[in-house]
């Protein structure tokens, strides 16, 4: 290979711009490989001055760093970008051209960053003929096949650490509280966060819950003598319907 490219895409997650540097540093030193940046997501392709060279001194000091050096397109779905024609707002299928740049640019392979819409982006154009690989980025750890993704324990640990801190203004005060944490419809960080900072009552999309269990639970506990309770509660939790 000669030449690759980069992209990041989706919402933002630590440790993109770690990734980026890895890839700029082992491209260069260890293949001699060129590498180009493209700019927020697919969108640099159709874009005017979308795709740049991305060189050490781009990528030094970016470590600390947190979203993206490259920018990211959380939208930015190159089968339905949007444009405005004729004072109206209309999706299009530009997904021919993505493929069209990646080869005027001669890149022997892009390396996509992102998660599940992110690289089932990917697939398809790769289905189309891009040399494509795909790098899993997601808090959620939500992509199938993966064991884990770059983001998820950066994520598990801010959350693990917000449950810890709710501990002792909870049993000062004798309250039951409630943290949601993010995962969409994976509930990976509230389970492992949970176990982890000592939630009294984990609630995950996975297994629905019922209301009245989780107020037997807290009910058992003050019988218990232990005037607090934590619940953890993933943002896709479900309640339990026959």
């Amino acid at each position: 290979m000669k030449r690759i490219g980069v992209l990041t895409g989706g919402g933002d997650a630590p440790g993109l711009n770690a990734v980026i540097r890895a890839v700029v540093k082992t491209a260069l030193n260890q293949f001699g490989c060129e590498t180009l940046g493209i700019l927020d997501g697919y969108d640099g392709f159709v874009n005017e001055h979308g795709v740049i060279p991305l060189g050490i001194e781009d990528v030094r000091g970016i470590l600390p760093r947190g979203g993206t050096i490259l920018g990211a397109a959380s939208r930015g779905n190159p089968y339905a970008r949007k444009v405005v024609r004729d004072g109206r707002e209309v999706l299009i299928d530009v997904s021919e051209e993505i493929v069209k740049g990646i080869r005027k640019q001669n890149m022997d392979a892009l390396l996509v960053l992102g998660g599940e819409g992110t690289l089932r982006i990917a697939h398809e154009l790769f289905q189309k003929g891009a040399p494509v690989i795909g790098v899993p980025k997601t808090i959620d750890n939500d992509i199938g096949g993966t064991e884990v993704t770059f983001g998820f324990n950066t994520a598990l640990e801010i959350a693990t650490e917000a449950l810890d801190r709710l501990h002792t203004t909870a049993e000062a005060h004798h309250r039951v509280m409630v943290l949601e944490l993010m995962g969409r419809d994976a509930g990976f960080i509230t389970l492992e966060a949970g176990i982890a900072g000592g939630a009294d009552v984990i609630l995950i999309p996975e297994i629905p819950f019922k209301y009245d269990s989780v107020v037997a639970k807290v009910h058992q506990r003050r019988n218990q003598g232990r005037l607090f309770s934590i619940v953890a509660v993933s943002e896709g939790a479900k309640t339990y319907r026959r």
